[in-house]
């Protein structure tokens, strides 16, 4: 691991800074590392996956993640043209439960505004200063602003045997999955299958592949080559108001909403 790269000479140099970093990803792997300081992460112009020692968040654009200190983490763009803006944040004793927990939001026109306002920010931003006020503002309003914590994050399977599985599952997102079927191919009976999914990734088979599916829906869609009816096609779903209405309950807008969203950063 390079031993010379910001997120591990410079952001916890001076503790009581807010320091900032935004720029191109420029390369396809962050290593796992881990800050002292809380870290706000926001990407545009593709896809980030944020793998942590339990699960894999997956981050897509115009949308933010709060990973709390001391959280291990590496990180993974679908490209090297991601834009990516990160702020980290000194710990607080006031700091409220909201900053504790890992979580990824939908990013509002409040937040996208102080974004943008923040666009030449590089560096330490110290305490007493204008940058750091405003700063500071962004994290304080966090809490009112962000809305629901979606489950934008699949875990881990660590059994063998649903190592198998889930990838099989991740080759098929577009087909008809049953479950019967599905115990039938790998040998295993609905019971242990469905006990395997409960025990490994403490959800069932149903609610696994159906994140699968809106995870893989959002990179088509960012991609932007299909209409938004063929990406239904595409992850398996023959009702186009179905689909809309997963995707919503999932990531807090609609398909074409996202479709034609708004990329600040590469204004």
């Amino acid at each position: 691991m390079a031993t010379d790269r910001y997120y591990l000479t410079e952001v916890d140099k001076h503790s009581d800074s807010i320091y900032c970093h935004h720029d191109l990803m420029g390369e396809l792997l962050i290593p796992q590392h881990y800050h002292n300081k809380a870290q706000f992460l926001y990407v545009e112009g593709g896809i980030a996956y944020v793998k942590t020692d339990i699960s894999t968040y997956f981050l897509p654009a115009r949308h933010y993640m709060w990973i709390p200190p001391g959280v291990k983490h590496s990180i993974h763009p679908n490209s090297e043209d991601v834009m990516m803006r990160n702020l980290y944040f000194p710990v607080e004793k006031k700091d409220v439960a909201f900053y504790e927990e890992e979580g990824i939001y939908p990013v509002n026109d409040l937040l996208l505004n102080l974004l943008l306002f923040t666009n030449r920010w590089k560096g330490d931003l110290y305490k007493g200063s204008r940058n750091y006020i405003v700063a500071k503002a962004l994290k304080v309003l966090l809490p009112d602003i962000s809305g629901k914590n979606l489950s934008l994050s699949l875990p881990l399977a660590k059994d063998a045997r649903l190592i198998k599985i889930t990838d099989y599952i991740a080759s098929h997102i577009g087909d008809a999955i049953s479950f019967e079927d599905l115990a039938k191919r790998f040998g295993l009976s609905t019971r242990t299958l469905h006990r395997l999914f409960v025990k490994d990734l403490g959800m069932s088979f149903m609610q696994f592949f159906t994140i699968s599916r809106m995870l893989r829906a959002v990179e088509l869609l960012q991609d932007k080559s299909m209409p938004v009816s063929e990406v239904a096609l595409a992850v398996g779903y023959n009702s186009l108001p179905t689909f809309s209405n997963i995707f919503y309950k999932m990531l807090g807008q609609r398909p074409s909403e996202y479709a034609n969203g708004r990329n600040i950063l590469s204004e």
